[in-house]
């Protein structure tokens, strides 16, 4: 007798059935197949977890971070039983078979499936995203821990503490921000001791003409202002109160023009000088507030770009460190530090990571567009909480499957 055909329960919405569909909209499989075989991972013969499935599971094992690595794949595959008959057993690897498969598959497929996927999303539509037609972005670092092992350790090393060294391993990493939809993108992950500016130089890559980036003073410097104007972009940066700005024209809304230098020496020959807008303001009847904020510049013309609009724009910057408290707090889970215990399966989690977030904040935003609202104003928490809830109902990827390239 032929089976009943499966169906959603009744009284259900097609929106409890999104999770996996999630992640495979958003990564689709075309794409994962075309980058295995660009890197030369694609399985070449049938396997229990093929290549393809295994990318899909570095992405979902960061979705579950407090299951095991066999529960992780039991939801993954448990998909696709649900279009099965109820009577096909669908193989579970051990813990073993699921190391080696993530160690056969590397981490530099996920790194460039992240490249080429993970990018801003915010259209013209998109409150919040734009000031006078540039796209927000911001730039900033943070930290991850990660599994205590001697591997490790070597590899990313780990900060000092006030009684010899920390608990775990650190790796340190920085990233852009699309302040609109916090999308986190260009990233670039490193060992704790690389400072956050040596990684800049690599993520400022990703700023595109078009975009308005943002960030804090520790980033200034002459090189890395040259190489991120570089790109086309225009630049709002705070910078050092003590820093010498010699006001060489006022402006009509209280900003000034000036130049900064490559050297000391060069300042004082006035050679080789940038121009650039200087905004001083103050932030009255605020706690903890600063006694002058400094702000540097590419837009020169107040009438287009007001000091005050510019002032307040900056604090926007902090939508990074939301977006770097979802990662760490919400997705990954408070006091909890990447499993993975070799280097390359942490950078493989790593940019898993990544990709997890970028696949809620992208259903996030679709959400905003339809409601016509801000996405800062939806929960990411909660779209969390449904993807993680409804991942083994939603059918997207065949357990096993034939491949080519190695």
């Amino acid at each position: 007798m032929a089976r009943t055909l499966a169906a959603l329960p009744e009284g259900s919405r097609i929106t409890d059935y999104i999770s996996l569909g999630v992640i495979t909209k958003t990564f689709p499989l075309q794409r994962v197949r075309a980058v295995l075989a660009a890197t030369g991972k694609a399985s070449q013969r049938e396997r229990d977890l093929p290549a393809h499935v295994v990318v899909y599971y570095a992405i979902a094992l960061t979705l579950y971070m407090q299951s095991s690595y066999r529960e992780v794949l039991r939801c993954l595959l448990e998909g696709v039983q649900w279009l099965l008959d109820p009577a096909v057993t669908l193989k579970v690897a051990s813990n073993a078979g699921i190391s080696q498969a993530r160690t056969r598959l590397g981490w530099e497929v996920l790194q460039q499936l992240h490249g080429e996927v993970v990018k801003p999303i915010a259209v013209a539509a998109t409150k919040g995203a734009w000031y006078h037609g540039l796209r927000l972005v911001s730039v900033d670092g943070s930290t991850l821990e990660v599994a205590d092992e001697t591997a490790n350790e070597a590899a990313f090393g780990r900060p000092g503490a006030s009684r010899g060294t920390s608990a775990f391993p650190q790796l340190r990493f920085v990233a852009l921000v699309e302040n609109g939809t916090q999308v986190l993108f260009g990233t670039q992950l490193g060992p704790y001791a690389t400072g956050e500016v040596t990684l800049a130089k690599t993520v400022l890559g990703a700023l595109r003409q078009g975009m308005l980036c943002l960030a804090d003073r520790n980033f200034f410097g002459f090189p890395l202002w040259v190489q991120a104007r570089s790109t086309g972009a225009d630049l709002l940066w705070r910078i050092k109160t003590n820093a010498r700005l010699p006001r060489q024209q006022p402006l009509a809304d209280g900003s000034y023009l000036s130049r900064i230098y490559p050297s000391t020496s060069e300042r004082r020959q006035q050679r080789n000088g940038v121009l650039v807008r200087v905004i001083e303001y103050r932030l009255q009847g605020v706690a903890d507030a600063e006694p002058i904020y400094r702000l540097l510049t590419s837009l020169l013309d107040p009438a287009l770009a007001p000091a005050a609009e510019l002032a307040a724009l900056y604090h926007q910057r902090w939508e990074i460190e939301t977006a770097l408290d979802e990662l760490k707090t919400h997705l990954r889970g408070a006091k909890i530090v990447l499993r993975s215990k070799t280097p390359n399966l942490v950078r493989q989690e790593f940019y898993g990571l990544m990709m997890a977030h970028f696949a809620v904040r992208g259903l996030m935003h679709e959400a905003a567009l339809q409601a016509d609202t801000d996405p800062d104003q939806l929960s990411f928490l909660h779209a969390v909480r449904v993807v993680r809830r409804k991942l083994a109902a939603f059918h997207a990827i065949p357990p096993s499957a034939a491949e080519t390239v190695s």
